[in-house]
């Protein structure tokens, strides 16, 4: 087929997903090999602009784990983790606000402006955005016990993000939260972005993962999830470890009125396009 036809009908294919999501939201969880390597962050950067310019609204939700643990290590504090969760004492969530919010984020915003988009940063602080309390840690045993300031999602005020969404901003949300008394609480970001696509009612929540998708006991993809299908694969240890949070994440978002989640693979170049503007898709879409 002559090259310039055949973009010609990647472009009219691409043509009813952007009548379909113009105007509505899209949340995504940016992290993974897609924040570390620069080719892809690169293309992610893009994939988000262009987005923007064909009218969709997408709102980003980051971590950085690797990169608070780095920073620990340099400045000689040891890391602990109990059931995967990390222990944040006070000088602890101190580094996990500064690389967050002071590093993380603004990296973000400046590649993002710097192809061309408008993003603006955010912490979970501004504007009370995510108000946050301190998240109970259940051993195996039954017992609880105290990881420090480790928060769970109270509210979500999405004001701040629905005024920089009207004006043509992106907005990139770092997920540090604040408690009533003020405290900061480091949230697991996964957590933080069904939350905020749920607050915002967003057409879809996609989370950027290392794997191609959730796959069943055999090993197979799985392309389409629904919620009893999800709770079976959690019930038998199919779904577990960091996939949990990303599964428990869609289904807050979708209980609270998104339409679809996905978690699809960051590795793949432009995976963002792909899912939202190919019949296919890429990775595994969930529904109620």
């Amino acid at each position: 087929m002559n090259p310039p036809v055949k973009t010609a009908e990647v472009l009219l294919e691409a043509l009813p997903y952007i009548r379909q999501f113009s105007g509505k939201t899209i949340v995504i969880k940016y992290g993974g090999a897609a924040m570390e390597q620069a080719d892809l962050k690169e293309q992610f950067a893009l994939d988000v602009v262009l987005l923007r310019f064909v009218g969709i609204r997408p709102v980003i939700v980051h971590g950085g784990g690797p990169q608070i643990g780095a920073l620990m290590k340099r400045l000689g504090k040891e890391a602990q983790f109990i059931g995967g969760m990390r222990v944040t004492d006070e000088e602890t969530v101190e580094i996990v606000e500064m690389v967050l919010v002071g590093k993380i984020n603004k990296a973000i915003v400046g590649l993002i402006n710097h192809h061309g988009g408008r993003a603006v940063g955010l912490s979970g602080k501004d504007g009370n955005l995510i108000l946050a309390q301190r998240r109970p840690h259940r051993l195996p045993s039954g017992e609880e016990i105290d990881i420090g300031l480790v928060g769970e999602v109270e509210t979500v005020n999405p004001e701040a993000i629905s005024l920089l969404e009207e004006r043509g901003f992106i907005p990139v949300i770092a997920p540090v939260g604040v408690g009533r008394n003020g405290e900061t609480y480091n949230i697991n970001a996964d957590l933080v972005a069904g939350d905020v696509a749920a607050a915002l009612h967003a057409e879809k929540l996609i989370h950027l993962t290392d794997v191609p998708g959730i796959k069943d006991a055999q090993g197979t993809l799985v392309s389409h999830l629904s919620r009893p299908d999800a709770e079976r694969l959690i019930a038998g240890g199919i779904i577990d470890g960091g996939m949990l949070p990303k599964v428990e994440s869609s289904l807050r978002a979708l209980k609270g009125g998104t339409a679809k989640a996905h978690i699809i693979d960051g590795r793949v170049p432009h995976a963002i396009l792909l899912e939202l503007f190919t019949r296919e898709g890429v990775g595994t879409e969930i529904v109620l």
